[in-house]
């Protein structure tokens, strides 16, 4: 899965020394890694076993947004 489409939120984490990446539209999806393209990389894997898992609860994916609105 190179082509994420959703949402993703990237910090870094003083308290665990790694980039966090968070995925807003997808539950408790959220992936880290040493490194910003460590980060990346784990959370395609995780967003694709998000997926794959929601599939097969019979449970619905969220079609992406692309755009997070804050008021």
């Amino acid at each position: 899965m190179n082509n994420i489409k959703y949402a993703l939120i990237i910090f870094w984490s003083e308290s665990d020394e790694a980039f966090i990446v968070e995925v807003p539209e997808l539950a408790g999806c959220k992936a880290d890694g040493e490194t910003y393209e460590e980060a990346i990389a784990n959370v395609k894997l995780v967003i694709n076993d998000w997926i794959e898992t929601a599939l097969a609860l019979g449970r619905n994916i969220p079609k992406p947004k692309c755009k997070l609105m804050y008021a």
